[in-house]
């Protein structure tokens, strides 16, 4: 996402900070290459033509013209409107002050509405809240049977209307019921439609009347660009939302969607973004990590956030202390191997790492973790605490008990040998600084990392 955006940018800026002197007639032309550059990433022009005039009204000000590094200043001012296209702050969900917090959830049919209730849903059990989930999507069975799955995965109480068929009266009794039982939070997963129509609309409405939820939230697909700003501001001016959460973005979305919607929709902000499919894949929406991303400055605090999230500080001091006196196993590897990949997907972890826009044509293998954990699951327990007694026959037997060669058990154990002297110079303090993932695991072969 966002890619050939970044790059267009990039070139942009470039060329501004090399200028010793910037005249009015630079930022016109600046400004038309950053037009382009919008409209290319699907951007709508009703959210393109005042954000271009905001910069230009900032622009060419005395202090940016008459400025050292006016290059430099019209940089920023593209950085801070970029952060305020996108909406500014991140606004979190508000919190009833009573029992229960009702949130209903809108959006078209198949944009992923009942996956994002069970995200929801989740992020709320990890703060320690407890949740109702609410199937009133009558004209779908298999929505509610969706939800029933999701609400077993997660342990979290799915509301059974009990042969209800009236939305409204099952929206009514899900409160109620949350009510007696001192539930936090209620998500009211509604009917989705193939497109707008009247009858969802005062569907929608006549649950908004009697429920009154604190937070009425539009789930949109990403992929669908500017289109799905335009369905969101249609959304609002029918019903009244107070927030979108876009799903998809892992996907081939150029960034259109994300940056037309708080424009468009008159200040409704992006509240949650959807990553992938598992229900922990539910991000906050900040935007100026976005566009820290976007400008190849990476998203360190993203990065920290979803380390904390993964890593256990106990277990991470007894790992250190292993590395002190050199005893890290291949069983300890493996245990690694599975803290990275619970902070998600790899190539969305390498995007958060400042400057690593620049690292062109870099591919990541997912499936070589997949293949590293078989061999040393096909090791025995001995095996995996004392690598240097594999032999010939021994590499043979974990090959044929992984699904794999004998050339990659050896390619392992090479790159697992490498990386335990890289840990030995660092633990003695001889080492010449850290080392990345890339070299952990051998930067090549068995590495992810194409």
């Amino acid at each position: 996402m966002f890619e050939n955006l970044s790059d267009r940018l990039e070139g942009i800026y470039k060329k501004l900070k090399g200028r010793g002197v910037l005249k009015e007639a630079d930022v016109d032309e600046a400004l038309r290459e950053i037009r382009v550059a919008l409209i290319e990433a699907d951007v709508s022009l009703s959210a393109i033509n005042p954000f271009l005039e905001d910069i230009r009204e900032k622009a060419v000000g005395q202090e940016v013209l008459k400025s050292l590094t006016p290059g430099h200043q019209m940089v920023k001012i593209v950085n801070d409107e970029l952060i305020s296209l996108l909406g500014g702050d991140f606004q979190d969900l508000t919190m009833a002050p009573t029992l229960p917090t009702i949130i209903l959830m809108a959006g078209l049919q198949g944009a992923g509405k009942t996956t994002t209730v069970g995200k929801l849903a989740n992020r709320f059990k990890g703060n320690g809240k407890n949740c109702l989930l609410v199937p009133a999507d009558v004209y779908r069975p298999a929505a509610i049977e969706q939800l029933n799955v999701i609400g077993r995965e997660l342990d979290v109480e799915v509301y059974q209307a009990e042969g209800e068929k009236d939305p409204v009266k099952i929206c009514q009794g899900a409160v109620e019921a949350a009510s007696k039982k001192m539930i936090h939070v209620v998500i009211l997963d509604t009917a989705g439609r193939l497109q707008i129509d009247d009858e969802l609309m005062e569907e929608l409405k006549s649950i908004k009347e009697k429920v009154e939820p604190h937070e009425s939230l539009f789930v949109v697909d990403a992929m669908m660009g500017q289109q799905a700003a335009e369905v969101a501001r249609t959304f609002n001016d029918a019903i009244g939302i107070d927030g979108v959460i876009l799903t998809k973005m892992d996907g081939d979305a150029r960034g259109g969607a994300a940056l037309s919607i708080n424009s468009v929709t008159g200040g409704k902000p992006i509240r949650f973004v959807g990553t992938g499919e598992k229900l922990d894949a539910l991000e906050p929406f900040h935007a100026e990590r976005v566009v820290s991303r976007l400008l190849g400055m990476g998203d360190v605090m993203s990065l920290v956030e979803k380390a904390e999230t993964a890593y256990d500080l106990e277990e991470q001091a007894v790992l250190e202390k292993k590395i002190k006196k050199n005893a890290f196993t291949l069983e300890d590897f493996k245990d690694q191997l599975k803290q990275i990949q619970k902070m998600g997907s790899i190539q969305q972890l390498i995007g958060m790492i400042p400057g690593a826009n620049k690292l062109k044509g870099l591919n990541v293998d997912e499936r070589a973790f997949c293949k590293i954990e078989a061999i040393i699951n096909s090791m025995t327990p001995f095996e995996r605490n004392k690598h240097n007694i594999i032999n010939s026959s021994r590499k043979r037997r974990i090959a044929l008990g992984s699904g794999t060669t004998v050339n990659d058990v050896n390619k392992l154990l090479k790159q697992f040998a490498q990386m335990q002297k890289m840990m030995k110079k660092m633990a003695s303090g001889k080492g010449r600084g850290g080392f990345d993932l890339g070299s952990m695991m051998g930067g090549r072969g068995m590495s992810p990392f194409g």
